[in-house]
């Protein structure tokens, strides 16, 4: 009769081993693979929410879809800009980024904490000034669209918590002494409005999540005033001129 020959035990604790080395080697690959993915799908939304915000600027005589408009009631469709251009994008899925788990659409005043796609505070309409401007932003005002953001990650939370993630202000941060353009908004790889002292007035920051690793080296996601959409990382905006070198205030 043949005998069968088993694995020694020295024999399984190798293959055990290898078997350890190679999750070890293949794991971080397929978690980077995948954040990948997702970031690529967060740039893709962001496309068609500029290619919306276009065609509202088109029917509008090129007046900017305001991100808040503050002169109206909270209560109105067009008091924040998710439901002004609704109509030209006809899905709720597009506004928020794959890789938050639960996001959802900020579908009025009192659900603008559910977004995690934010867009400029540079468009916002207040007559008191006091959150924005008191006339509604042109294209033209945009000098540089190749350089000058309309949408970026935000962070989403609780409404109690100070989210505001329908929208990231250049506004609140210091001003670039040089040029006040290149002044970018608050952003970390971290949730900054987590347990802030700041306002939500004083907040409304942008979010590196894709592999962020608290040390600003996690990416955001950004589309640009002229259709194309790119990733960088947090300290590479807050290096401002040294770094993207990219144009926030354009008002």
């Amino acid at each position: 009769m043949r005998k069968h020959k088993a694995f020694t035990l020295i024999e399984l604790l190798v293959v055990i081993a290898i078997i350890a080395i190679l999750a070890a080697i293949l794991f971080p690959v397929f978690a980077r693979a995948r954040e990948r993915a997702q970031m690529t799908a967060c740039l893709n939304n962001m496309k068609q929410l500029g290619l919306a915000v276009m065609q509202y600027t088109d029917d509008h005589e090129q007046v900017l879809p305001p991100s808040t408009n503050y002169n109206i009631p909270k209560g109105e469709r067009a008091h924040i800009w998710t439901g002004m251009v609704l109509p030209y994008i006809k899905s709720e899925d597009v506004y928020s980024c794959p890789s938050v788990p639960g996001a959802g659409f900020a579908r009025g005043w009192d659900e603008r904490n559910k977004g995690t796609i934010g867009y400029t505070a540079a468009t916002a309409i207040d007559a008191s000034q006091a959150e924005g401007f008191p006339n509604a932003a042109r294209l033209a005002a945009i000098r540089e669209p190749a350089r000058t953001p309309l949408f970026g990650d935000t962070p989403t939370g609780p409404l109690s918590g100070k989210y505001r993630g329908y929208v990231f202000d250049p506004y609140v941060s210091p001003t670039n002494p040089t040029d006040p353009r290149l002044s970018p908004p608050l952003i970390a790889d971290t949730d900054l409005v987590k347990d802030s002292p700041l306002s939500p007035g004083e907040l409304k920051p942008l979010y590196a999540r894709h592999g962020g690793k608290g040390d600003n080296s996690g990416r955001v996601t950004l589309l640009f005033a002229d259709g194309h959409a790119k990733a960088y990382t947090a300290s590479a905006i807050l290096a401002q001129e040294k770094g993207a070198n990219l144009l926030w205030r354009f008002r």
